[in-house]
């Protein structure tokens, strides 16, 4: 059954079945569960800034981009579009569902077969690796290690007899490590009776429903054993369910149990993931939380700049174009999220600089010179593979340099890292002369076609100036970087040698539409809807203003909704690319089957397979969301060609559409999506921005641990080829220098082959360090290569288990009838014992005044003295203490109730505790009153 769309406005109103299946299983998904809490907790931080900054939090909508546009404000924010938000959710929800296919035999990832300890070892990892990681701002590992940490946590309620022995509300113990996990039945204890039929919701024994003992189901695919008198999973393929005693226990969907017991088990199921959530966010804080989830109103500048003597003038301009956009946009809608800068130089590249602070970056830049080399070959793909790596998905990334790449043993790398983080990246070549060759490849003889088939792939530009004309150049920047906007009508690769005709539609909601032309020798004519033309050879017309600078034509276009043609004649190679900005977009990803106890459809993370049949996810986003778009046709288009191949289009309703194609054809590809937008009734067109390329090869690999630093790791990696087995030559990267050796070549048996990749991060590595590794492997001819790109994260291991321990010393209030004209004040000290100190003290609402200072109280023990100051019309606080770990404490004080003094418990937010549906109703009302 398809799943509801969730109403912000009317959470309660809706239907609330969901079973705990992967994605694409039967019922709603443990995706569904996990978006609920999301949604949820998302919408209950965004009511809370809004509030703190004065503005009101109106959702106009019950979508998604509605809930962006007033979390960011809508006054505030402009349009923006909705796919950063909406791709770190899928890495969340992607994650998520990928545990029941990556970890289907795992015990302790499922809470079966009474693995009560291993699952909560599981689970106390995977939150200290979300922490860790937030507050290195590492935000995408943080997502995917929060997605596969929650299924575990939610399984719990399912797989186990939680809610049998009668509870409603989520067990605390489970996100705190320094409790006991509870009475667990015995080794050789049994736990259920036999079921003659189905259904069955009472065969777990009364003795260990009397004796409050947890217990969960065996479960096996492949065997019928398990422990005499236990509990089994149950469902067709859980052979131990044919084995006395006969059923099972889970929860997954309604079946085997009866619909209460279900529809208990997905309640606390989400409640469990709305705690998880809070405690997230008590160590992130507001801001970094909502950074989490992806809500950004704007793109990411990424400059990685040559700093060798013979770029001296280019790094002046350099630092021209990023102070100078950075003072423009301050403060505006499309002040850019975050910065990053990578200097690169022989034999020295980075280190890689990243803030959201436009005065530490502007700083940064500015203190950037020229040194030693000339113009000799240079670390640059050390420096795009650093830049590729820290900055977030569809990046615009901009190289400045005047060599060739030194280290091109790195081209492999870069392009799977260009197409995994789906990143375009530009090219300003400031030595026309370039012509270094490549010692490698013959066939390439200047390091200036490398240049443009890297930037061609990406979707970006290879831009070959002169010094002077660099200024001009640099215009494309602003063009295009700081707008989360920005979409691709067109973009094609041609030889050269014919006129070639190309037509693209441009709807309504697009503006500010540009087209580039990289390439020499060739003339166009450019016609609008209404047949109005203008040639290359009119460089102020009727149609736009026509610029050239180098090798690289722009056409800033006056926009008219419609067909538009282009007419190019060209004697050499050339590229086209034609951009828009508009809030209607699109995202996609190869899928396939996977089958196993909860079958279900899994993201193919590399290149797909050529010429086979195979599966696309698409979804689609727009201003007033996906229920205003149909998309009628998606097809993959030769990039360099006029082929293409149409695929078969299943609405999945919401903006979701499952594409089924008979073949993925061979070379560079770019996918095309057509639709109606029903709002305005016209029809609309995008392109994927990056180029689509296809292997005959496959890599397996899998990032299943975290890792400690000083502690060694070998992670094990398959390669698989269609067709004729050979020898493969395999290379790994990382892009913090922890691998240290790795198996460099395969001989393929029957097609297949196993290696391995050794990696040790150094003993002082920071907690929440991130690593991309990329692995790569070509094929025995040489003629074709693919790519496994995984990321790791470096976690010390966790002895503190304990949150601060808090002690309100008084509380002092004055309130009266007019609580306007009355505070009050309550002080308290807050302790860590010994464990690794109070980090962070805030509280929350944030109507009130909070103030610390430290000091040493008695037996040398550190104390947090707080004080909080508040209007008596804001009469409660919830006081929040984050230890040196990320160990979380709460305490609660009501001035409209006794005083109380209590220890600091660690427990859930007081709405966590409260079940699921009172928890949505508050969250209902406090919306409908405001």
């Amino acid at each position: 059954m398809l799943c509801p769309m969730l109403s912000l406005g009317f959470l309660v109103l809706l239907p609330f079945t969901v079973a705990f299946n992967p994605i694409g299983g039967k019922g709603q998904t443990h995706v569904n569960i996990m978006e609920r809490a999301v949604m949820m907790k998302i919408t209950e931080v965004c009511r809370e800034v809004a509030k703190a900054e004065g503005r009101d939090f109106n959702i106009l909508g019950e979508s998604l981009e509605e809930l962006l546009q007033a979390c960011l404000g809508r006054d505030k924010a402009g349009e923006v579009s909705a796919v950063a938000f909406k791709t770190a959710l899928d890495q969340i929800y992607r994650q998520n569902g990928l545990v029941d296919s990556l970890f289907a035999s795992s015990e302790a990832h499922h809470f079966h077969s009474e693995a009560f300890v291993e699952g909560r070892n599981l689970i106390t990892v995977g939150v200290a690796t979300v922490k860790a990681n937030v507050q290195k701002e590492n935000f995408q590992v943080a997502r995917e290690a929060l997605g596969r940490v929650s299924h575990t946590l939610q399984d719990f309620y399912s797989h186990s007899n939680w809610v049998e022995l009668g509870h409603r509300t989520p067990y605390m113990n489970l996100l705190r490590p320094d409790y006991s996990i509870g009475p667990v039945a015995g080794e050789g204890e049994a736990t259920c009776s036999n079921c003659e039929k189905e259904p069955c919701p009472n065969s777990i024994l009364p003795t260990i429903l009397q004796e409050k003992k947890l217990t969960s189901g065996y479960l096996s695919v492949t065997s019928s054993f398990k422990p005499a008198g236990k509990c089994s999973h149950g469902g067709p393929s859980d052979k131990t369910s044919n084995q006395r005693p006969r059923g099972g226990i889970h929860k997954d969907e309604p079946g085997l149990q009866s619909w209460e017991l279900h529809t208990a088990a997905v309640d606390v199921a989400i409640a469990a993931t709305l705690d998880l959530l809070e405690d997230i966010r008590a160590v992130a804080g507001d801001v970094d939380f909502l950074q989490l989830m992806g809500i950004t109103r704007s793109s990411l500048l990424c400059f990685v700049i040559d700093t060798t003597g013979s770029m001296s003038d280019d790094i002046a301009e350099a630092k021209r174009v990023a102070i100078s956009i950075i003072d423009s946009k301050k403060g505006t809608q499309d002040e850019p999220s975050a910065y990053i800068l990578v200097p690169f130089n022989d034999p020295e590249f980075g280190p890689a600089i990243r803030t959201t602070d436009a005065e530490v970056i502007k700083t940064k830049i500015s203190n950037l010179s020229a040194t030693g080399g000339g113009d000799e070959p240079e670390m640059c793909f050390s420096g795009l593979k650093l830049a590729l790596t820290t900055a977030p998905q569809s990046s615009s990334i901009f190289v400045f340099t005047d060599a060739s790449a030194k280290d091109t043993h790195l081209e492999a790398t870069v392009k799977a890292l260009m197409q995994s983080t789906r990143s375009t990246v530009s090219f300003f070549i400031t030595n026309p002369g370039l012509s270094w060759r490549r010692r490698r490849d013959t066939q390439r003889s200047t390091a200036f076609q490398l240049y443009q088939e890297l930037a061609q792939a990406s979707g970006g530009q290879a831009i070959k100036v002169s010094k002077e004309m660099l200024p001009q150049a640099t215009d494309i920047i602003v063009d295009s970087t700081t707008s989360t906007l920005v979409v691709t009508l067109l973009q094609c690769v041609r030889s050269g040698g014919t006129t070639e005709t190309f037509t693209f539609l441009a709807d309504p909601s697009v503006r500010d539409m540009m087209i580039y032309i990289t390439g020499n020798s060739f003339s166009f004519i450019l016609q609008n809807p209404s047949g109005v033309s203008q040639s290359s050879q009119v460089p102020e017309g009727p149609l736009g203003t026509i610029q050239s600078v180098g090798n690289l034509y722009r056409v800033r276009m006056k926009h008219q909704a419609g067909l538009w043609k282009m007419e190019i004649n060209s004697r050499q190679p050339y590229t086209l690319k034609v951009m828009g900005q508009s809030s209607t977009a699109f995202m996609y990803d190869f899928v396939e089957a996977f089958g196993g106890p909860h079958p279900g459809f899994v993201v193919i993370e590399s290149r797909p397979q050529a010429e086979r049949e195979a599966k696309l996810l698409v979804k689609v986003t727009g201003k007033q969301g996906p229920d205003f778009l149909n998309v009628t046709e998606v097809s993959l288009e030769e990039a360099s060609g006029s082929g293409e191949v149409k695929g078969t289009v299943e609405d999945l309703g919401h903006g979701q559409y499952l594409v089924s194609v008979d073949r993925v054809p061979k070379g560079q590809m770019v996918l095309l999506l057509k639709g109606l937008d029903k709002n305005t009734s016209s029809l609309f067109q995008r392109q994927s921005s990056t180029q689509l390329t296809v292997s005959k090869l496959t890599i397996m690999a899998q990032a299943n641990r975290t890792l400690e630093p000083g502690t060694p790791v070998s992670l094990p990696f398959t390669v698989t080829i269609s067709g004729t087995g050979g020898t493969c030559t395999v290379r790994a990267d990382d892009d913090r220098g922890f691998v240290q050796s790795f198996t460099d070549s395969l001989t393929l048996v029957n097609g297949s082959a196993q290696g391995s990749v050794e990696l040790r991060p150094p003993a002082n590595t920071p907690s929440g360090t991130d690593i991309t590794l990329t692995i790569t492997a070509e094929s025995p001819d040489k003629s074709d290569s693919n790519y496994a790109v995984l990321r790791l994260s470096v976690v010390a291991k966790v002895t503190d288990l304990s949150p601060p321990a808090c002690h309100i010393v008084s509380v002092r209030d004055n309130c009266s009838h007019n609580c306007s004209l009355s505070t009050w004040e309550l002080s308290a000290n807050i302790t860590d014992g010994n464990g690794t100190g109070v980090r962070s003290v805030s509280s929350r609402p944030g109507d009130g005044v909070l103030n610390s200072t430290s000091s040493v109280g008695e037996g040398g023990v550190n104390v947090t003295q707080v004080l909080y100051r508040a209007s008596c019309c804001s009469p409660n606080v919830e006081i929040i203490a984050v230890d040196g770990v990320g160990n979380v404490g709460t305490c609660f004080h009501s001035v409209s109730r006794l005083p109380t003094t209590a220890p600091l418990s660690g427990s859930p937010p007081l709405t966590a505790s409260l079940s699921l549906g009172l928890y949505v109703l508050l969250l209902y009302f406090s919306q409908k009153a405001q």
